[in-house]
């Protein structure tokens, strides 16, 4: 499974129930986009180090930004941008999920729910 930024802030603020849901799960992954997200929400350098470590500890595999998904994310732009202000980076997340025909775990629906052949599983805190 594939998990937002958003779920990965709530295990940083101490929510158990998003812990849980990503220490049950064998395989997990983070697109780019989300790695750089967090990363560039630290506040100092003990911040970003904690956040690597974060990444690290949880065993979370990296996907990184491919032609294909690049090229998805601009059509998602294209098509969603107006009609339900589909943002950039949730673009990225949202086409490396289905490019990897994979489910994405996020606690802000409202962001992918646009997204027609992305499988969604919502994560309420």
């Amino acid at each position: 499974m594939i998990y937002d930024t958003g779920i990965l802030i709530w295990v940083q603020r101490g929510n158990e129930k998003a812990a849980r849901l990503i220490e049950k799960d064998e395989d997990k992954y983070l697109s780019i986009q989300s790695y750089m997200e967090l990363l560039q929400g630290a506040k100092n350098k003990m911040h970003h180090k904690y956040v690597k470590d974060f990444v690290c500890e949880f065993g979370f595999s990296i996907l990184p930004f491919t032609e294909n998904i690049g090229h998805r994310a601009l059509v998602y732009v294209e098509e969603y941008a107006l009609s339900s202000n589909m943002r950039a980076g949730d673009a990225i997340i949202s086409a490396t999920a289905v490019e990897n025909n994979m489910t994405l775990a996020s606690s802000n629906s409202k962001h992918f729910k646009a997204v027609k052949e992305l499988q969604l599983k919502v994560f309420k805190p």
